[in-house]
């Protein structure tokens, strides 16, 4: 079963308002086996409303309309649901009465133009709404000879929530075949989408049942599967065997294979060895910290560090050597390993992490004069010695900035896996 979500309302065409209700209707539908393949977003429009609910019904089992159920001009949702049917819309005599019963024990007169929200599709039975004035509907009907399943929610998501999972979802339980989606997730770090899918088509392809993503972004690639099936086992099997043949392929580029994040792994990773971590930042400006600080209990492991930003700072923070930065620059690989060995020995932390580098927009100054944006260069040091890796970044100074920070944890990551 595939369902599609059209949401109606010309404000979500807009830059100042977006669509958060499909993402919530389509965590429900998949806790019920259901694939959400299309979302549609419609303005305010009689004639575009409607074509797009007809694609909807030829090529969706359920087709969910948020919005456009209220009392004003421009809410139109169920007169396209109409039109595209081919069917009447009646006015309902009880709602109509529950509606100025509604506004009496306000104390508020009711206009005319509210009673629209009565006006029910030829079929469907009504959705009380606690929590507006705007009922739902749900129809199960035919298009086009097959079988289908509209349902009219109305926009605002305090109505739109409880509506849909008290009186929606039931009905949707009641009358689907039982089926169960699976989902897994593995992450790498650093590596082009190009290669991923290059080195894992091969085997993804072959499950023609799954439905199989990539997604590249932040310095990260995420390969999500998902299928639905009878039973939750049987489910879980696919993807599980799926994933351990990914696994064994892609091996150690794999950081996670149940969703954690970059942070969350190198903690684990130092927690299991019994290890503590320290860094000196310049170029990130404590965006390294950051990230391992917004993971609880990151204390056990991540002792601190330093923005040792100006070379003076360097030299007083870390004992970088004064030196070395007038000779080498801030912006170097002595300087990068000076930093990492600087902090651990400062903190007594068991592995230390120094980046520098040039984010931009302006170029470097004295030394560093003439280096390229987007140079940074990450040291690590630990019992084994000290490494160095230079990284050429391309973007605005937040890009650089997150992804020496990527960098830099990823270097850790694979450290410890070296023991």
């Amino acid at each position: 079963m595939i369902a599609e979500i059209i949401a109606a309302g010309s404000e979500m065409l807009t830059p100042f308002r977006q669509d958060t209700n499909s993402l919530y209707l389509t965590a429900g539908l998949n806790d019920l086996g259901v694939t959400v393949a299309f979302k549609t977003i419609v303005g305010d429009s009689l004639e575009h409303l409607t074509g797009a609910a007809v694609n909807a019904l030829r090529r969706a089992d359920i087709v969910i309309f948020s919005g456009g159920l209220g009392p004003t001009e421009d809410d139109l949702t169920r007169e396209a649901a109409a039109a595209a049917l081919g069917i009447e819309l009646h006015p309902d005599p009880g709602m109509i009465a529950a509606l100025y019963k509604r506004f009496a024990e306000r104390r508020m007169t009711m206009t005319p133009n509210n009673t629209k929200q009565a006006n029910v599709l030829d079929g469907a039975k009504l959705l009380e709404n606690r929590n507006g004035t705007a009922p739902g509907q749900f129809l199960e009907t035919r298009f086009a000879g097959k079988r289908r399943i509209v349902v009219l929610l109305p926009g605002p998501p305090k109505e739109l929530k409880p509506l849909f999972d008290e009186q929606v979802k039931p009905r949707l339980a009641a009358t689907l075949p039982p089926a169960f989606i699976a989902k897994r997730q593995l992450r790498m770090a650093l590596i082009p989408e190009s290669l991923v899918d290059s080195r894992t088509a091969p085997i993804y392809k072959t499950y023609a049942d799954v439905e199989t993503t990539i997604l590249a972004g932040s310095g990260e690639i995420q390969l999500n599967f998902i299928v639905a099936k009878p039973t939750l086992a049987e489910a879980q099997a696919v993807v599980d065997e799926l994933a351990a043949k990914v696994e064994d392929e892609m091996d150690e580029d794999i950081f996670s294979s149940h969703g954690e994040s970059l942070e969350e792994v190198v903690l684990l990773n130092l927690g299991m060895r019994h290890l503590t971590l320290a860094a000196a930042e310049s170029c990130t400006g404590g965006t390294f910290a950051e990230r391992l600080t917004a993971i609880p209990n990151s204390s056990r492991s991540f002792v601190g560090g330093v923005v040792a930003y100006t070379p003076e700072l360097k030299t007083l923070f870390v004992d970088v050597p004064a030196e070395m930065l007038a000779a080498e620059g801030a912006i170097s690989e002595a300087v990068a390993g000076a930093l990492a060995e600087g902090i651990r020995r400062k903190t007594g932390a068991d592995v230390g992490i120094g980046i520098t580098g040039l984010a931009g927009p302006g170029g470097g100054v004295g030394p560093d004069e003439g280096k390229a944006i987007g140079l940074v260069y990450i040291g690590l040091a630990d019992a084994a010695g000290t490494a160095v890796k230079e990284v050429k970044i391309t973007g605005d100074r937040e890009r650089v900035r997150w992804w020496a920070s990527q960098h830099a944890l990823e270097m850790v990551r694979r450290r410890l896996l070296q023991g």
